[in-house]
């Protein structure tokens, strides 16, 4: 409060004295949220997100954190997602919808962070199987967002640059390649077009 404001104060009655607080508190309260959106804008721009990514997949990457995925599974979207944009812009809107849509999803989220565990479990655990199966049928409950853009699979690329995408950082993880080859597996098998490798 500023100084010149408070000698008025000391001689006002117990109402306005009450609504002078209250008008000091959401001063305040503006100053702090302002400083923290701030905060927020330096920290996306230090990260290059800003940069790479349009607003709406920088809420998702946000809401990844927010969910308790951890900082190299964020890392790894955030790389999908740039890929994605550079690669395959044709789909770069329906794999964010893809994205939102999954996180609103409480079990989605569940399957996900197991998949995530999945990690450290042999190539060959039938439990990769029953995993595939379970996100595949999740991803068929919306089977709008799955749809590929008319004409990307008559490029003759299409295949190579969605493969890029989709199945980066594989390489490390043995079992995470088997789970996204039959999460694909059965998608396919469920009619949705995906471009082959």
């Amino acid at each position: 409060m500023p100084l010149a404001e408070i000698g008025d104060l000391l001689d006002a009655d117990p109402e306005r004295f009450a609504a002078a607080l209250d008008d000091v508190h959401r001063r305040l309260t503006e100053r702090i949220e302002d400083l923290i959106a701030r905060r927020d804008t330096l920290h996306r721009l230090a990260h290059g997100d800003r940069v790479l990514l349009p607003d709406r997949a920088c809420v998702v990457l946000d809401r990844l954190a927010d969910l308790g995925f951890s900082p190299d599974y964020v890392a790894t979207q955030r790389e999908a997602l740039v890929l994605a944009r550079a690669l395959i812009p044709e789909i770069f809107d329906s794999f964010l919808t893809q994205l939102e849509h999954s996180l609103g999803d409480p079990e989605f989220v569940a399957l996900t962070k197991r998949g995530l565990d999945a990690r450290a479990w042999d190539p060959e655990d039938p439990r990769i199987e029953e995993l595939a199966s379970a996100l595949a049928d999740k991803l068929l409950a919306n089977r709008a967002v799955l749809a590929m853009p008319t004409g990307l699979g008559n490029q003759s690329d299409a295949a190579a640059r969605y493969g890029l995408v989709n199945h980066h950082r594989e390489d490390q993880e043995p079992s995470i390649a088997r789970l996204n080859a039959l999460v694909e597996a059965n998608l396919r098998a469920a009619g949705i077009d995906l471009p082959h490798q």
